[in-house]
């Protein structure tokens, strides 16, 4: 079969790229508002820092977790020359805008692809640009995944078009921005079997669970050994097991045991809501492209996590992208069906229900009253400072080896000199923020003042401790 190619405009890329800056400065003015957190913007700024410096990529955010054997994601080596040319947090930001917005491209080769008009076509890409899940993960914070949805979308494209090899390249590409999107490529999988493309098939089976093991039996266990560090994922699934392997086999010897955990009503409502905007535009041909997403929707629905089930985090952006080239194959298959403007009328209201856009106007503003004293305690930390902070300061301070965010109940000032060097100190008890409590900074705090470190409390309340040299 002879697919049809048609010139990306130039008018989409100058649309997509206005709407990357306008994506990148509202997560920046999210971020100023100190509204972004160690996990997990801190945590990849420290890393890519880091990298730029020659240095391991181990954060001391997660208790000294290297960058594989948190996902696996060894694509994001690639970002250090960037921070080796200036190193700013807003490289992650903008990266996350522009592959947002810019995944609209290799839509439209899709749906020129699949024999869509010029109308069509440009109603696939604002129907991209519509899905509530793609606005708000531009706004929570960064996570590597995002780097793969214009890559993941060619991917697609390569399938349909039968280019084996460009397909296998961009295989390993996607799996390279997290080890988690080897869920979608396994999805694909199905897809091509369902349409009897049995070497793609085969291919992307194949590379999935080749990186996979080459990643869980070689790569992470010894960088595992030498550096334990906190990985949550494993953990969102404790009810199965403690490790990946032992997750799978009870999957395998105990399946009934998923009964047990599986909360019916909100596996539904999460299922309708990351539906809901794109129901209109599918059809019985949507349906092989559809069962890609079945393994990313069975784990996001086992998961003891919330968040994966929600369309404010990542998780499920890789769905969205599934039920867009879903929307391509349904368009396709009735041309004459209600014009396709009507429907995505009923996707931008759906946006208007379900982005957060309106967060500005209310939850973003909740720490303005911090920001002149965290402006001014920032500004007096040195790049060779050791610092215990805040969780949503974190990410202005992690350009450095040793930063922290106290969590742990027990946790002792003299500890954290004794085991991380820990120098200074910049908490707030009345707004402890993520994972943390106002015991915990409180206690912390005066231990500080009893030591003799010099302190200086603001306004606000946000104390800013220094340990005397000596």
């Amino acid at each position: 079969m002879t697919l049809r190619t048609a010139p990306i405009p130039a008018r989409l890329c100058w649309l997509a790229a206005a709407l990357a800056a306008i994506f990148w400065a509202l997560a920046s003015l999210r971020h100023g508002l100190l509204q972004s957190n160690s996990f997990d913007l801190g945590l990849f700024d420290q890393w890519a820092w880091l990298l730029s410096r020659g240095l391991e990529p181990v954060s001391s955010q997660s208790r000294d977790l290297h960058l594989l054997s948190d996902h696996g994601a060894w694509m994001f080596y690639a970002l250090a020359p960037l921070y080796r040319l200036v190193a700013s947090v807003q490289w992650l930001l903008a990266l996350q805008a522009i592959s947002l917005t810019f995944t609209a491209l290799p839509l439209w080769m899709l749906a020129a692809a699949a024999g869509l008009g010029d109308r069509q076509r440009w109603c696939v890409c604002l129907l991209w640009w519509l899905q509530p899940v793609v606005f708000n993960s531009n706004l929570f914070d960064f996570h590597p995944e995002v780097l793969a949805m214009p890559l993941l979308a060619w991917l697609w494209l390569a399938g349909r078009r039968g280019q084996t090899w460009l397909w296998c390249l961009l295989l390993l590409l996607v799996l390279g921005w997290r080890d988690g999107l080897v869920l979608v490529t396994l999805g694909m999988a199905f897809e091509q079997l369902l349409r009897r493309r049995w070497k793609l098939a085969g291919w992307a089976v194949a590379l999935s669970l080749g990186w996979i093991w080459l990643l869980t039996q070689w790569i992470q266990p010894p960088l595992l050994a030498r550096h334990p560090g906190l990985n949550a994922g494993a953990s969102r699934y404790s009810y199965l097991g403690d490790s990946l392997a032992e997750i799978a086999g009870n999957l395998l010897l105990e399946p009934w045991r998923l009964l047990q955990h599986v909360n019916g009503p909100g596996v539904a409502e999460y299922l309708l809501l990351i539906s809901l905007p794109l129901l209109p535009f599918w059809r019985r041909a949507s349906l092989r492209t559809l069962v890609a997403g079945i393994p990313l929707v069975v784990v996001n629905s086992l998961s003891e996590s919330a968040a994966q089930r929600s369309l404010v985090h990542h998780y499920s952006l890789p769905l969205a992208l599934i039920g867009v080239v879903a929307a391509i194959d349904g368009l396709a298959s009735q041309p004459q069906a209600t014009p396709s403007w009507r429907r995505l009328a009923w996707a931008a209201a759906c946006w208007a229900a379900l982005a957060k856009p309106w967060s500005f106007g209310g939850p973003y503003l909740d720490r303005l009253p911090l920001l002149p004293d965290s402006q001014a305690a920032i500004r007096r930390i040195i790049p060779a400072d050791r610092v215990a902070t805040t969780s949503y300061l974190a990410p202005h301070l992690s350009q450095r080896p040793m930063l922290l965010f106290p969590s742990d109940p027990s946790t002792s000032l003299d500890a954290l000199e004794r085991e991380q060097a820990i120098n200074v100190l910049l908490l707030h008890p009345g707004q402890p923020g993520w994972a943390s409590d106002a015991a915990i900074q409180e206690r912390l705090l005066k231990q500080a003042m009893l030591r003799g470190w010099a302190c200086d409390r603001g306004g606000s309340g946000l104390t800013l401790c220094r340990k005397p040299t000596s």
